[in-house]
């Protein structure tokens, strides 16, 4: 019996299961897909092999190709963009690691405070987070970005509308910046030799397949690879947790084991979570009791879990408030070369407190063209949509076709694309429930993903609209020949709030320390818990600092520990005696 259960092993479980095997605790980890255990062996470069979502290996599924991705139901054509597996949707993310606007946060009284959403906002302050914010950005490690062609071309679109630099981690005006990332810096042969090889290259090679997983430099050892998604960061540090923390006790991992159901029972006046029920790749249920129980499936299946567990849900805010960003899709095509497809994807950022944020986005060739196709406008000169998008002064609004696509593909790198982060209300009738009209898979109803962009709140649609005339304009001050929006429909890749922490107990489900307003003993630890969307920012470092924080108060609270954030050093993911027992151990 462990003292522990982690369900999901994505960007918020594996911080968890670290910090509390770090001080000693048996925290188990059970993982719905597969471990990449050789990325060189299990990556590829090819696009399709990837991020097909019915047979890629990037996709929500069983480790077996050969079985059947498991569905979500949408409610307007759309595409919920995660990963199953140990990394979760951090294989695949750009490694942008900005902190949350501080105006989300509670006892923020700074001059744009009202144009967040303050009726959902963090139910502690920014400088409670700040410490670990810290605490991660220095374990993973977090940097400022190396930068290439795109990344200047789009600073020079910022300075062009008179953005001023921002210099500092947190945001207080309007301005650009390079990415806080957490891809190590290009050292040695990284980025100049053909076949970059560890140790003469160490770092980002600049390869530009960020999309497909990270599996450079080639012959670094696994928490030394450049990316660090958590299957190279903190999953090495949970499975060698003697190696860095005194008293420290390894965590176990389950692979490809579906957690079907979480247990609770009633306790005097109180629901009590006491386990769950896993099935494995070959079939075989079993049961296993805990102490505590993280839930960490991230924002689709975190509340499906709990509504196929009938747990209490008495203000019926389990899987409601979702948020996403609200993304959107800018690209100009210019005369020169724009290095779209080189280098780390994503290195540059401008934010806009209140409204959001616009970051670069480098993609190969394929993945390009998926970009630029899919949209809820329509096809460009063709029949249009509902959608209440506008051209926002771009030459075209929907998908574009015939030879304006032609000429933007004739050379990937002729292409800079900007990709609009909204800040997004947190709204009652955007959810995950669970769909009755379908039959369920072999884990139970399928999740139903309920949200309409069309009928967004007037400030999500403001917001976006606002920033996609700023993503028109940097394009134009950058040198672009054309520009052209696509208005994405619910492309979900940031997701976040559907099981959220909050002020009020009518509209949350969860309080300050992640934990469950209506199970004892059960807390989330994913992107679900998040209070909102983060006032546009990427949401993978709140989350893990979020999660540092709640596993701090668990190991205080429930095991008697001391606090370590405060009162001691991380231990970097690349610290020497992690590397020694990675290669040890072969992980």
């Amino acid at each position: 019996m462990p003292d522990v259960i982690v369900i999901g092993c994505g960007g918020g479980g594996p911080v968890m299961a670290k910090e509390l095997a770090g001080q000693g605790l048996d925290v188990l980890v059970i993982e719905g897909g597969p471990r990449f255990a050789d990325s060189e062996a299990d990556f590829s470069r090819l696009e399709n092999d990837a991020n097909n979502p019915i047979n890629g290996y990037l996709r929500v599924g069983p480790a077996s190709r050969d079985r059947p991705a498991y569905p979500r139901s949408l409610r307007q054509d759309g595409f919920v963009w995660q990963v199953s597996g140990v990394g979760g949707t951090t294989l695949h993310y750009y490694g942008n690691c900005p902190r949350a606007s501080e105006g989300v946060f509670s006892g923020y009284d700074g001059a744009d405070a009202d144009l967040y959403d303050t009726d959902h906002l963090f139910p502690f302050t920014f400088e409670e987070l700040r410490p670990y914010y810290e605490w991660v950005e220095a374990t993973l490690p977090v940097q400022t970005a190396a930068m290439g062609t795109k990344e200047a071309t789009f600073f020079k679109g910022c300075e062009g509308i008179g953005l001023p630099h921002n210099t500092s981690k947190d945001v207080s005006q309007a301005s650009f910046r390079a990415q806080q990332n957490s891809i190590l810096q290009p050292q040695g042969t990284a980025g100049k030799a053909k076949d970059p090889v560890y140790p003469d290259a160490q770092g980002c090679t600049f390869c530009g397949h960020c999309f497909q997983g990270c599996s450079m430099p080639r012959g670094a050892p696994r928490n030394l690879k450049a990316k660090r998604s958590t299957d190279n960061s903190y999953v090495p540090m949970m499975l060698t947790a003697d190696a860095w923390a005194s008293g420290g006790k390894p965590a176990t991992l389950i692979t490809d084991a579906f957690v079907q159901r979480i247990h609770a029972e009633r306790r005097g006046g109180s629901v009590v979570a006491t386990g769950v029920t896993f099935v494995d790749g070959k079939g075989a249920r079993q049961r296993v009791d805990a102490e505590v129980v993280v839930l960490a499936g991230g924002a689709v299946e975190s509340p499906r879990l709990y509504l196929s567990s009938r747990l209490p849900n008495d203000n019926g805010w389990a899987g409601r408030g979702f948020t996403d960003h609200h993304l959107d899709w800018i690209f100009g095509v210019f005369d020169e070369d724009t290095g779209n497809s080189k280098g780390a994807s994503s290195s540059a950022r401008a934010d806009f407190p209140g409204y959001g944020g616009l970051e670069n986005g480098g993609l190969p060739p394929a993945l390009q063209a998926f970009s630029m196709t899919f949209s809820d406008s329509g096809t460009v000169g063709g029949r249009g949509s509902a959608s209440p998008a506008t051209k926002a002064g771009a030459d075209t609004l929907g998908r574009v076709v015939g030879r304006d696509l032609i000429e933007a593909l004739s050379d990937v790198n002729r292409i800079l694309n900007v990709l609009v982060l909204t800040d997004d209300d947190v709204e009652f009738q955007n959810r995950v429930s669970l769909e009755r009209l379908a039959l369920p898979d072999a884990n139970g109803a399928i999740p139903r993903v309920e949200v309409n962009h069309r009928r967004r709140s007037k400030r999500t649609l403001r917001n976006r609209e606002f920033l996609a005339g700023r993503a028109v304009a940097l394009l134009r001050a950058a040198g672009a020949k054309s520009v052209h929006r696509v208005d994405w429909p619910p492309l979900m890749l940031h997701t976040h709030s559907s099981m959220r922490m909050g002020t009020s107990a009518r509209t949350s489900m969860c309080d300050q320390w992640g934990h469950s307003r209506g199970v004892d003993g059960l807390y989330i630890a994913d992107n679900s818990v998040l209070a909102n969307g983060l006032g546009g920012a990427n949401p993978t470092l709140t989350t893990q600092s979020v999660a540092t924080r709640t596993a701090e108060h668990i190991a205080t609270t429930r095991f008697g520990r001391d606090p370590w954030v405060r009162s001691s050093a991380p231990v970097s993911s690349i610290d020497d005696r992690v590397t020694e027992a990675v290669l040890a151990r072969g992980l």
